[in-house]
């Protein structure tokens, strides 16, 4: 299975609210059960918990979408006693004021319109930057220049979590949308989502090209990658 160069009705213009809106529920709830929060979360413990424990960390989540995984990631932290600061980034203005409302009892995470390609910080202002199921909408070549930007806001490390490519993902997906929603932009994205992500090696390849550090590709059930790159200085 090649990999597809179509645009996911999401990176278009002019949806309507209402369509958005539901998919964004309905992407809440592909990651709860597909497995989009246990990679962030398992790449997040092997940073904060552990020999040199961290008491506090600043996060950047680029292209947020709803910030439900920001907000896990807030949850998981207060059962571990570990104080968390949260910046979600997403351009869409609509996504962005889901976001908000999804994260109003949340006070650890700060929602911001902005576009990762071009993020309104200093240099070294996060420890961690995360692109959860994000960087699959780009071309390889974007994607190393998004790596290479991020890896200036980073202190210790990005950690990239996305799909990986592979046909009984692809029907699976496209299985799974059919039967639990109607929403247009579900049954179209979330299949196209599986062809247009890269491969575990074709990953493994780009971040080598990237080259902004050391980094490891962790496959998790069911096909996606976790991957932690900590920051060259």
């Amino acid at each position: 299975m090649k990999r597809s160069t179509e645009k996911e009705m999401m990176d278009l213009p002019g949806n309507p609210k209402a369509l958005l809106v539901e998919d964004l529920r309905n992407l809440r709830t592909i990651n709860r059960y597909l497995g989009g929060y246990r990679g962030v979360i398992k790449g997040l413990k092997q940073q904060l918990v552990g020999q040199d424990r961290m008491k506090r960390f600043s996060l950047l989540d680029v292209g947020t979408g709803s910030a439900d995984i920001p907000k896990v990631i807030v949850q998981w932290a207060r059962k571990q006693s570990i104080e968390a600061t949260i910046i979600a980034l997403e351009p869409d203005p609509v996504t962005a004021e889901e976001a908000a409302h999804q994260t109003q009892d949340c006070p650890e995470i700060t929602v911001i319109r902005a576009d990762g390609m071009a993020p309104p910080f200093h240099a070294n202002s996060f420890d961690f930057v995360l692109a959860s199921q994000m960087l699959h909408h780009f071309t390889d070549d974007k994607i190393i220049v998004l790596l290479k930007t991020w890896s200036g806001l980073a202190r210790k490390a990005i950690l990239v979590s996305d799909l990986v490519r592979d046909p009984l993902a692809y029907y699976g997906i496209r299985l799974i949308t059919r039967l639990f929603t109607r929403n247009e932009m579900t049954r179209f994205d979330g299949p196209l989502s599986v062809r247009r992500t890269l491969t575990l090696n074709e990953w493994r390849e780009l971040f080598r090209e990237a080259a902004v550090g050391r980094f490891r590709v962790v496959p998790i059930f069911p096909y996606r990658q976790m991957t932690l790159i900590s920051v060259s200085r």
